[in-house]
């Protein structure tokens, strides 16, 4: 893990402001997603990726039955029912 040396308040509704710096290096952008987890004392933040439910495939994903999906898998699944 690298340190930026950037630090910030939490305010009284215990939210952070992501310096614009770290946004812009990490392509965040107003409305997007991030992931929250724990290790041990540690909180990381991490863009939420949207990822094939079969083979985590992040190219191309579409909707499908409100999953996201790849086109491979589901021209795999389309095959299925021939």
């Amino acid at each position: 893990m690298k340190s930026t040396g950037i630090t910030r308040p939490v305010d009284e509704l215990g939210r952070i402001v992501l310096p614009i710096e770290l946004r812009r290096a990490l392509h965040i952008n107003v409305k997007d997603p991030i992931e929250i987890y724990t290790d041990d004392d540690k909180i990381i933040l991490k863009k939420l990726q949207r990822s094939c439910v079969f083979c985590m495939s992040n190219d191309d994903i579409v909707e499908f039955g409100g999953k996201a999906i790849c086109p491979e898998c589901l021209a795999k699944i389309k095959n299925l029912q021939d």
